[in-house]
């Protein structure tokens, strides 16, 4: 057996083991969550941060464009194929890596008529249209076939035409065309022309197929239209062939409707660029909405139909972009987004978008090359440049996230058919021609709302609770109480949601009143309970003995909750004829079934536990020296707890409401089923709301990985971590300040 002496050496020299063990692990763990929470931060800013990446172009390939100067050029997706339309009506399609011709199409040019004007109609349909000088019109189609020969992708021009290869006599009186239009729709096209007198005319042509032969012949009908400005430099006819817009040479867009061609009219006329400027460019964005402007001192705009108060349309001015330092001499708008490229004649190339305001990329090219015209790919990863010289330059470019900034994500946007700026979410649909509104803003809100409601339904009875139970509660009773509220917090919060949606909400949308009743009236009932018993006979309260009176209140509870549903449908007729929820909506109060008292209601129950758990425990450890101090000194036990306990305890208890926030702001599944995740941005309690974790667990399986959409719901993600870490962060700033305060009791 080891001397005394020696075995209490051994005994240190272990402790002193353990106690370095014990450092080091701690260390190692705190460092480790500071790095977990770091790499967190930083994935989610790798995710985030191309987000917010400017647009960028690389010149790879040029040659001597095979038309000299064409009225018009395109690429298709691929960025193998290019097109030029020629003034003497010619097709030419090409190589757009080496320039070489591929194809030649020659349209039927009449003998002695020239091309005077050219129009398109919407980019992916691939129809154009040439003005002639004899009145006549030349229209067709061009389209891309693929082949796989050898298992090799093969590109195939083919060109078609719509209503015939025979040119089309659009002015019956053989006055040249000055400006052009096509628009069409499935079988059905308009055109419309600006003739060399000054008259507007329009045409309408049907396609009819007969049902037994399955023949197929053209109506057509034509117009002309009332008040033609005095000049026309272009036309452009919406998808919907409800509005035509005409710009002029003295900086105006005249705006008709012709919805109903018979009784077509002149609408507005407005101002569309600054004073003494010309308009030298109009293109609709996709989807024939907006349109974008552009004028001989550089300015840049959108406009659109707005509807005003009496359902009637006006053109407004809804954005300006970044200046141009030369005149915009062309307009190209994007394929499948509401972004456009545009090109001055100071040899400045220009890409901008539309909803998020933004001007990515405005330099001027290389080598001191000026643009003449421009050709954007329908996959915008590249384009078609012409210079000055006639040479073809190919530029890839990288622009893939045009539509996020600050503006988008943050402010209110007047987004295409709204009547003002508006905060939405609404971030996909089933077209190209959809305009992505990601606003954060009702997210966001939705988020503090649903925390709100829920904390304010959870704290007060979640710290009453602990407080009696700590405190004032038999230790008997306290047993069973304190860990029967404990083990709610392990109730998967799925369920709760799915009672709330399935059970709860159509419960209180039937006994509306009975809940309001409960609401206001529970207090007052348990106060005239404690009333009474404070009155019992002395007999009778002893033989429940102090800290029983909580089973007292039990029946109490559940009487008057009895009491109140069975009295709804009463009440109802009495006061609110028939039916509270109906009530709210004649007063012009928006009740939805799912809304946020229900998920006030069903988040509660979730968060009582956590804030219940920690508050008992804070106030149950306050020292018992304090609490004898005080009572001995002839306080109340109410009096001591006022005094003495809860500023104590008060760090603790200010720690579990903020980590009950915590939990609140971050849940998903309770709201993902009690709302009807409608992104509003209101304090409604009676309206439902969308979270920024529902949203994330709503539209992270169906968004294309890499995405706009899926980049932003990753940016949510991150809002919702900074939301909870600047919380936590705050409450444990607070919880200090209190320790220190109080650390003298």
């Amino acid at each position: 057996m080891l001397p005394t002496g020696e075995r209490r050496a051994r005994l240190r020299r272990w402790r002193a083991i353990k106690d370095k063990i014990s450092k080091y692990g701690i260390s190692f763990a705190g460092i480790s969550v500071v790095l977990a929470f770091a790499t967190i931060f930083v994935y989610l800013f790798s995710e985030v941060g191309p987000l917010f990446s400017s647009a960028s172009v690389e010149q790879k390939t040029s040659y001597q464009s095979p038309a000299a100067q064409p009225l018009h050029s395109s690429i298709e997706r691929y960025g193998e194929v290019g097109l030029t339309v020629s003034s003497d009506a010619k097709l030419q399609f090409f190589n757009a890596e080496t320039g070489e011709i591929k194809q030649q199409v020659q349209l039927a040019l009449p003998a002695g008529a020239t091309v005077t004007a050219f129009g398109k109609a919407d980019p992916r349909t691939g129809t154009i249209i040439l003005g002639l000088s004899n009145g006549q019109a030349l229209i067709a189609k061009h389209e891309y076939l693929l082949s796989y020969p050898n298992d090799k992708r093969q590109v195939n021009p083919k060109v078609s035409y719509p209503l015939g290869e025979a040119p089309l006599q659009v002015d019956a009186q053989g006055q040249a065309l000055v400006a052009v239009a096509i628009q069409e729709k499935d079988e059905n096209r308009m055109l419309s022309a600006y003739t060399a007198d000054g008259r507007l005319v329009l045409s309408n042509m049907v396609a009819e197929t007969v049902f037994l032969t399955g023949e197929t012949t053209v109506v057509r009908t034509d117009y002309t239209l009332p008040d033609p400005p005095k000049s026309a430099s272009k036309i452009l006819i919406d998808n919907t062939f409800q509005n035509l817009f005409v710009a002029d040479s003295q900086g105006q867009i005249h705006y008709y409707a012709i919805n109903n061609p018979q009784e077509a009219r002149l609408v507005q006329s407005v101002n569309a660029v600054p004073s003494g400027a010309q308009i030298t460019a109009m293109e609709f964005l996709v989807g024939t909405v907006s349109l974008v402007v552009g004028s001989s001192t550089g300015e840049l705009s959108q406009w659109f139909l707005v509807r005003d108060q009496h359902n009637n349309f006006d053109l407004k001015q809804i954005r300006d972009f970044e200046k141009h330092p030369g005149a915009i001499t062309q307009i190209d708008s994007e394929y499948s987004r509401k972004g456009f490229m545009a090109i001055d004649d100071k040899g400045h190339l220009g890409i901008h978008y539309g909803t998020s305001a933004r001007t990515l990329f405005l330099e001027s090219f290389d080598d001191g090359l000026v643009a003449k015209q421009i050709a954007i790919s329908p996959i915008n990863t590249n384009f078609l440049m012409l210079d000055d010289k006639g040479q073809m330059h190919k530029f890839e470019l990288e622009n893939a996230h045009p539509d996020v900034s600050y503006t988008a994500l943050w402010n209110e946007v007047w987004y295409e058919g709204r009547d003002e700026g508006k905060y939405i979410w609404q971030a996909s649909a089933g077209s190209d021609e959809f305009e992505a509104k990601m606003s954060m803003v009702p997210l966001a809100i939705g988020t503090l709302k649903a925390a709100f409601f829920a904390m304010l339904f959870a704290t007060p009875l979640a710290i009453m609770s602990a407080i009696y139970v700590a405190y004032f509660m038999t230790p008997v009773l306290r047993g069973k109480v304190k860990p029967t509220i404990e083990i709610m917090a392990a109730l998967p919060t799925v369920i709760l949601g799915f009672l709330a949606g399935l059970w709860l909400a159509p419960f209180i949308e039937e006994y509306l009143s009975a809940v309001f009743a409960i609401l206001l009236l529970m207090p007052f009932m348990m106060l005239a309970a404690a009333y009474l018993w404070r009155y019992m006979p002395e007999s009778v309260r002893n033989r429940f003995g102090l800290g029983w009176e909580a089973a007292f209140l039990v029946p109490v509870i559940i009487l008057f909750g009895y009491l109140a549903i069975s009295a709804s449908p009463m009440i109802d007729n009495t006061f609110f004829d028939g039916s509270l929820r109906q009530w709210f909506t004649d007063n012009g109060i928006n009740y939805d079934q799912r809304n946020a008292l229900i998920v006030g209601i069903a988040m509660g129950f979730a968060v009582i536990p956590n804030i219940f758990s920690i508050a008992e425990d804070a106030i149950f450890n306050v020292p018992r020296h304090l609490t004898q101090g005080s009572l001995a000194l002839g306080a109340t036990p109410w009096q001591t707890m006022v005094g003495v306990v809860l500023p104590t305890a008060s760090p603790g208890v200010f720690a579990a409401v903020m980590v009950g926030f915590g939990r609140a702001v971050g849940e998903t599944m309770i709201v993902l089923m009690a709302t009807g995740n409608s992104p509003v941005v209101n304090f409604n309690i009676f309206e439902g709301m969308r979270t920024l974790s529902a949203n994330i667990a709503v539209e992270l399986p169906e968004t294309a990985v890499g995405s706009t959409h899926f980049r932003v719901l990753f940016l949510a993600a991150l809002v919702l971590f900074v939301f909870t870490f600047v919380f936590n962060t705050l409450a444990e700033v607070i919880r200090q300040r209190l320790r220190q305060r109080f650390s003298n009791l």
